[in-house]
């Protein structure tokens, strides 16, 4: 195997035709600053932001820091594989796309970007049920999709928009669970992001110091028209509010959750699980997996970060894929996660910020800069394949003691 710097790896893929600007791109962190000069700043705030005092949002990347591996040396690493089994599907690497809901806001078409490059690549990519694509455009443009839903605790309402997203060709579909009323996101307010977007000088300035963002939005209005939210029942304009959707989700509870299994014969995935017993219950009512997540710091500020959670939640998994998102920005939190438990994981804000940068281009190069630290990562790990990853090759910092280590002091 020739020896490439892990630099030329990440950038040898990019295509001719791609935005020159990734070639500055080496790791997922460098995606977020350029996008902040490219997007209006009350969609970045949106992005970017979490929940009153993004407690849960910082705890989702200070908790990669408190592991630290501890590899075998002299492993014949040459065969590794990223390839990755999860319900039953073979995927080319062990991470994908979670569902997004500002995605067309961060580029038009944005959520057809990110399912044209899963596809490329044979990973999952979600799409939301707050999108502004329509799930059945999706369906088409990328093989490879999922669909989210955020349903209310209404009969006919679930069983319409399943059969809808049955038609549309989907074979896993994804509950979120953790959005029973919409969080007090006071960035949202102090970046004047809204539903629609208010006018107001800091907004006409933000939009004309930003023209290729406008003119790449208008663009699309006039060949699309007006951004609707396009999947949750009956469309609703995008300068209508979002709470305003029909039915309540705060009466959602595990009896909506059996009508579901009962009704839907694909894979089925509940998402925003933290509770090993809300685990269990999944695992007894028929569920395919579980997304471990806390909606990436969106929701309920102080809940406790994904990782935290992951073994005891693997335990009572059973059969159930595990899964997981919220803060993976590396490789080597991507092996992390295997580690203690997770079948796969899901990398969320970078993907939104590289589509802001370079649009499909930039998505199919966060891909490639991941898939090119995991094999890097793997091989000076001691690892062959993501199934070999276990907790013996991760010690806890804040535990450490040299007793437990084996390390002899004379």
């Amino acid at each position: 195997m020739t020896s490439v710097s892990y630099e030329n790896a990440a950038t040898a893929a990019l295509s001719s035709s791609a935005p020159s600007i990734l070639q500055s791109m080496l790791a997922l962190d460098d995606f977020e600053a350029e996008a902040r000069r490219r997007i209006p700043r009350p969609i970045f705030g949106y992005i970017n932001g979490g929940a009153e005092t993004n407690a849960s949002l910082h705890d989702n990347r200070a908790v990669w820091d408190e592991l630290q591996f501890v590899p075998k040396s002299l492993v014949d690493t040459s065969a590794r594989s990223l390839a990755t089994t999860l319900m039953g599907h073979q995927f080319d690497l062990p991470f994908g796309i979670p569902p997004m809901g500002g995605t067309a806001m961060t580029c038009a078409d944005g959520d057809v970007a990110l399912a044209r490059a899963a596809a490329r690549a044979n990973i999952p990519m979600v799409v939301s049920g707050a999108a502004l694509t329509s799930l059945e455009r999706v369906k088409q443009e990328g093989k490879t999709a999922w669909f989210q839903a955020y349903l209310p605790g209404e009969d006919e309402v679930i069983q319409q928009l399943l059969e809808r997203v049955e038609r549309a060709g989907y074979d896993t579909l994804v509950l979120t669970v953790d959005v029973s009323v919409l969080a007090n996101r006071e960035n949202n307010v102090r970046t004047g992001f809204s539903t629609p977007l208010r006018p107001s000088l800091r907004l006409a300035w933000d939009m004309g110091t930003r023209p290729r963002w406008g003119l790449s939005m208008l663009r699309h209005s006039l060949t699309h028209g007006m951004p609707h939210f396009e999947n949750m029942g009956p469309r609703v304009p995008m300068i209508s509010a979002l709470n305003r959707q029909a039915g309540r989700r705060d009466r959602l509870s595990w009896l909506h959750v059996e009508l579901m299994r009962k009704l839907w014969k694909g894979r089925f995935v509940l998402k925003g699980i933290l509770d090993p017993l809300d685990a269990a219950r999944a695992r007894d009512v028929g569920v395919d997996g579980v997304m471990v997540s806390n909606h990436g710091g969106r929701q309920l500020d102080g809940a406790v970060s994904p990782l935290r959670m992951l073994p005891a939640i693997k335990a009572n998994a059973g059969n159930m894929a595990v899964m997981m998102d919220s803060g993976i920005r590396r490789g080597t939190d991507v092996l992390k996660a295997l580690a203690l438990g997770a079948d796969f994981v899901f990398v969320g804000r970078p993907f939104l910020y590289a589509i802001a940068v370079g649009g499909e281009h930039g998505a199919q190069h966060v891909i490639n800069l991941l898939r090119s630290e995991l094999m890097t990562d793997m091989a000076l790990v001691g690892v062959n394949s993501p199934k070999e990853m276990r907790p013996e090759l991760l010690l806890d910092r804040r535990a450490w003691d040299w007793r437990s280590a084996g390390v002899s002091i004379k």
